[in-house]
């Protein structure tokens, strides 16, 4: 009989609380864990098994540990693509098995988002969406989502810049992979680490109910993003298949169940698909659809994919159909085209290296 040794344990994908009872377990003081989370999530280190600097019970339990069974996630930036608009990034990481996802940096005027990704594909099949079309290949680990923000803080810091918001929007459906999303901004969020602001971290989700429900009875402190993209079940089933397994009425009102329980607004996003769901017609049925919900829409100008056949919605079309939100009572924005030239904007995440592209036209209006 053959022995396979268990894989290293990344210590990315434990929570504070397992590493603090890991350490205490193994005769440490608790002041350990403390020292030791600091320098992966504050510090960024990369190699805390070689810090000459930490007392000598940590010292040597690192070294004495590392690689069997403790190490650190591996995700290494094969790639990083400058858009041509100067301010976004797109970054293709390679994990440990060989999987490949991709992560991007957007610059704004005195702040910087990242845009992570929760899974390797996605089993969401959004028609217009590259990530979807490319299919479901695996979960990613909590410590495979940190390694992506650690990555990006890392880009950050040798420029002299620092991240404020963080979306989960990339690769994957992030409600599909719940527990392990929760977990990673938990550890993205608790000090003495990253100690990112909860407020500045949004979730966004195609419509699992389930999942919208468990969120707010945990009271998650992070703003929730809905893709919704029509307003009829009809419509919406045929760009989203997940609105077959909960149509709009049960994700609506899983909407105001979370409206009321946590108060906080709701961010709705509507990718514009010329001829299909710009018209007036479609304002109007989305502002009646909203009716009562602490809502703000994020208008989207559809993203180009090799395996849908849609097309973006023009400049004028687009502000009208903004208008008749906002005249409805309903906030309104157009988001910006960002790193579209290097397949890095909304929907276009396909884990490839991409080179860049001429791009038609931006709009000019960023989402709130």
């Amino acid at each position: 009989m053959s022995f396979h040794p268990s894989p290293p344990v990344s210590l990315y994908d434990l929570t504070f609380d397992q590493l603090l009872g890991t350490l205490v377990g193994d005769g440490l003081r608790p002041a350990h864990a403390t020292t030791l989370w600091r320098a992966l999530y504050r510090e960024l280190d990369p190699a805390p098994n070689l810090r000459a600097d930490f007392l000598g019970p940590l010292r040597r339990w690192l070294q004495e540990r590392w690689e069997a069974p403790y190490t650190l996630t591996t995700a290494d930036i094969t790639t990083c693509i400058s858009s041509s608009d100067g301010l976004t990034r797109k970054l293709l990481l390679r994990l440990h098995d060989a999987q490949e996802v991709e992560t991007v940096l957007m610059g704004y005027p005195g702040r910087f988002t990242a845009c992570l990704s929760t899974q390797a594909g996605c089993a969401m099949g959004c028609v217009f969406c590259a990530t979807g079309q490319m299919g479901f290949v695996r979960h990613l680990t909590p410590g495979e989502i940190m390694a992506q923000l650690i990555a990006v803080q890392r880009l950050l810091r040798e420029s002299g810049d620092a991240l404020r918001n963080v979306v989960l929007m990339g690769m994957g459906e992030p409600l599909h992979n719940y527990d392990a999303v929760m977990q990673a901004l938990a550890t993205a969020c608790r000090a003495p680490g990253m100690a990112l602001g909860p407020s500045r971290i949004s979730v966004s989700t195609v419509g699992v109910v389930p999942g919208i429900v468990r969120f707010t009875d945990e009271r998650q402190p992070y703003s929730l993003a809905i893709s919704l993209h029509a307003a009829t079940d009809e419509e919406r089933s045929a760009l989203l298949p997940v609105n077959q397994r909960w149509p709009l009425s049960e994700l609506i009102a899983a909407c105001r169940y979370y409206m009321e329980r946590s108060g906080a607004k709701i961010f709705f996003g509507w990718t514009l698909i010329a001829g299909r769901n710009d018209t007036p017609e479609q304002a109007r049925r989305l502002s009646e659809l909203l009716r009562g919900l602490n809502a703000h829409v994020n208008l989207i100008r559809l993203n180009a994919t090799a395996g849908f056949s849609g097309v973006t919605t023009e400049d004028v079309a687009a502000a009208a159909f903004q208008k008749s939100i906002q005249d409805a009572g309903i906030p309104c924005t157009i988001r910006q085209f960002r790193g579209i030239d290097v397949a890095a904007g909304c929907g276009q995440l396909r884990s490839e290296r991409t080179k860049p592209r001429k791009v038609a036209s931006m709009v000019s209006e960023e989402a709130v």
